[in-house]
């Protein structure tokens, strides 16, 4: 059923209260003109930890609620709504789902509680051109004593500038565009040969390109199985876009509500704006749309929480969807409040901004309808 529960419902209503008051829109404005470094509030994320939102997905024996992905989306989705900026996307969602799956004892036991405790932020680094393409995976991970030197280059990670670790995608084997012969590592960002450069984002957060210079890393250091990690990577990129897809929804869910409160304000020929049949008609089908984004990322949410090994489609119809109706959110919620839109005085232009960042980010809406077409054999 596409329906909350208690316990859910419970915790979407603290997320939405936690956010609105410590989090607002005006916070990520504070952090873009105050040009704060990590592209974050880190005293914010040990709030979110004492909250227990770092430990979503974290099991219990791991110190974590093991709440499972339906939570984790709640979370997302109210932070879409204030554009909270955190690295909880990273390292609550994408990290703990590789450790807590693929880790060994002694990094579970290294990085999960850390994790829980909001003591580590921990990167994913995948992508090295323009466009997502993990098969494409290009950096080499060539055997070194009892391990492995990584050369090549990633670019635009999330968080990566303020990592504690980075949990790194190269080639043990095959070539680029297989989906054999890949491994995950997890690497010290202060690794000899390790150059990160901090990337200035759209949205205002923090990402950066890593360049590897035959980084050494052990056979302690690998996530997962050497040469096959590419299954394992396909739930922890499921993460990641199921996280960014609820985020969207509520990005768009906000964005959709600013509107309507503006149409019922700003008023023009003497009667309110909203009460012109033309806007009227272009508010419905908005709502429309952003139901049915809601619905694909609940389903997506609970398919992961189902069996995370086969919810790669349903993940990518969420991803899609979501990315599609926030940038028609956005686009129309621009085009409604007329000019004072385009100003930066209004805050539709941010929702806009992280709109582009998030619908980008690990596959856009093109990327994932191709994959859901040759899923269906069309």
């Amino acid at each position: 059923m596409l329906v909350l529960n208690d316990d859910q419902t419970m915790l979407q209503d603290a997320a939405r209260g936690f956010v609105q008051e410590k989090a607002p829109v005006a916070a990520l404005r504070k952090i873009r003109d105050g040009k704060v470094a990590d592209g974050f509030d880190r005293d914010l994320w040990r709030q979110m930890a004492e909250m227990g939102w770092t430990g979503v997905l974290v099991p219990e024996d791991q110190g974590g609620l093991g709440f499972g992905f339906v939570g984790a989306g709640v979370i997302c989705e109210e932070m879409g709504r204030t554009l909270t900026a955190s690295p909880f996307l990273s390292t609550a969602m994408m990290a703990a789902t590789a450790l807590s799956r693929a880790g060994t004892p002694a990094q579970k036991q290294r990085w999960l509680p850390a994790i829980v405790a909001g003591e580590a932020i921990i990167a994913t680094a995948i992508d090295e051109g323009r466009r997502h393409d993990p098969a494409g995976t290009a950096m080499t991970a060539e055997r070194s004593g009892n391990g492995f030197k990584l050369s090549g280059k990633k670019t635009y990670v999330v968080d990566g500038h303020a990592a504690d670790a980075i949990l790194v995608a190269a080639r043990t084997g095959g070539a680029a565009g297989e989906k054999g012969g890949l491994s995950l590592f997890l690497v010290d960002p202060k690794a000899s040969g390790l150059a990160t450069e901090r990337l200035s984002t759209l949205d205002s957060r923090g990402a950066a390109e890593l360049a590897f210079d035959g980084v050494q890393v052990t056979s302690d250091d690998v996530i997962g199985e050497v040469d096959d990690g590419f299954a394992l990577l396909e739930i922890v990129l499921g993460a990641g876009r199921a996280g960014l897809a609820a985020e969207l929804s509520g990005n768009a869910q906000e964005s959709f509500a600013r509107t309507v409160d503006y149409l019922k304000e700003r008023k023009q020929f003497g009667r309110t704006i909203g009460a012109f049949q033309a806007l009227q008609h272009r508010a419905a089908h908005l709502f429309c749309e952003v139901e049915l984004a809601r619905s694909a990322v609940l389903s997506a949410l609970q398919a992961l929480d189902a069996d995370a090994d086969k919810a790669s489609l349903a993940v990518s119809v969420a991803k899609s969807k979501a990315s599609s109706v926030a940038r028609l959110a956005s686009q129309e919620a621009v085009q409604m409040h007329g000019g004072i839109g385009m100003t930066d005085a209004i805050d539709i232009g941010l929702f806009m901004k992280r709109m582009q960042v998030a619908s980008s980010l690990y596959g856009d809406a093109d990327f994932h309808a191709d994959r859901v077409a040759l899923a269906r054999g069309f």
